[in-house]
């Protein structure tokens, strides 16, 4: 089991993880469709071509939320996470567009004890995206209730 174990973590801990990811049109259009999105910033070219400051597509932040904390799952919650609490500070300050490979970071910033749930541990981990020329494309908190390992 990869995932690490509330104990295992320490804050200022970073995960530079290994898995990149080029974001295809199909990535963009399957996942705007499957969410039911028809916001024309992800699904019309024409539109954005002459109507938007970006000249195409952008893809959809929600699809970028979804691999920058994915792809994050391997190297760090695998198997001894038992829920997901909450995302907060939800940033996408640049957009991702067709083409563009991103990788991500996942940093630990807090710790602390479950109050209600003593067998559990909270971890507040700050997760990052960047695109193919380093700038920051997404980013977030997310609060996971972890396993305490096994005594």
């Amino acid at each position: 089991m990869p995932g690490l174990y509330f104990e295992e973590f320490r804050v200022g801990q970073i995960f530079d993880h290994p898995i990149r990811r080029t974001v295809t049109e199909t990535d963009n259009v399957l996942f705007t469709t499957m969410t039911h999105n028809p916001a024309l910033l992800h699904l019309d070219e024409e539109y954005c071509r002459t109507q938007t400051e970006y000249g195409q597509r952008i893809v959809n932040s929600c699809f970028t939320l979804s691999v920058m904390v994915g792809v994050s799952v391997y190297d760090t919650t695998l198997g001894t996470t038992i829920a997901n609490l909450g995302w907060d500070e939800v940033r996408f300050p640049k957009p991702v567009f067709h083409g563009d490979t991103l990788r991500f970071q996942t940093e630990v910033l807090e710790l602390r004890e479950s109050k209600s749930r003593p067998q559990n541990g909270i971890v507040i981990f700050g997760h990052r995206a960047y695109n193919q020329r380093d700038e920051l494309v997404a980013s977030c908190k997310r609060s996971g209730l972890m396993l305490r390992k096994p005594t």
